[in-house]
């Protein structure tokens, strides 16, 4: 009997809503500051040596330029490559940042994530998972959860039941969000494939459901 993995039938990987808001940054900052990206990059480094963080600054105090901004530009100037900048750079990007998030001790939590993942793919075509550095949000209109190996032992998956109308098995751990008006407000712990129980995968189908 084979014992290959079975096969997702889309991929569910999808270009993160950051790259969007970084391809609009780039279009209209001429616009709004007098300079392209490009004009402002030269400009900062004609400027003399600074550390990213002096860049950042200058550029604030300075040039008056928001947080994002200086941020944006200040990388770039340090010559660091930002997967935002494109979304092809960014689904390349992707996979890798999964591997890094189960390299080493955490190798063992992957199989969860592989489950869930494909639950995910399941409940609709309108589902795209949007790999992060720790994470990996799955997204509908918004985040309706997230998949992140928390612990080198455990797994969580976050659940976005703001909106949840009824009572809560002690099961779902509240995570504070309501307080912090976070979108994820409880998760599930999973140390093993095998907790991916009916359960789960109903909690997972409600909360993409809610943000229908």
């Amino acid at each position: 009997m084979s014992t290959a993995p079975e096969k997702q039938s889309r991929s569910i990987y999808g270009v993160h809503p950051a790259v969007a808001l970084v391809q609009k940054w780039k279009k209209e900052l001429k616009a709004k500051t007098g300079r392209s990206l490009e004009e402002w990059v030269e400009l900062a480094a004609n400027e003399g040596a600074r550390t990213e963080k002096q860049t950042r600054e200058w550029l604030k105090i300075s040039h008056k330029l928001g947080t994002n901004s200086a941020w944006w530009i200040a990388a770039r100037v340090a010559g660091k490559e930002s997967e935002e900048d494109s979304p092809e750079r960014y689904l390349a990007a992707a996979p890798g940042y999964v591997d890094e998030q189960y390299a080493g001790k955490k190798r063992a939590l992957r199989p969860i994530y592989e489950r869930l993942l494909r639950d995910a793919a399941k409940l609709g075509a309108d589902v795209k998972a949007c790999p992060c550095r720790t994470m990996v949000p799955l997204y509908r209109h918004h985040v309706f959860a997230q998949l992140k190996p928390s612990t080198n032992s455990r797994f969580d998956l976050g659940l976005a039941l703001t909106h949840y109308q009824g009572k809560l098995p002690k099961r779902l751990v509240a995570t504070g969000g309501l307080a912090k008006k976070d979108r994820i407000t409880h998760r599930i712990e999973l140390t093993s494939p095998d907790q991916v129980d009916d359960q789960v995968k109903q909690w997972l189908k409600t909360a993409y459901q809610l943000d229908g």
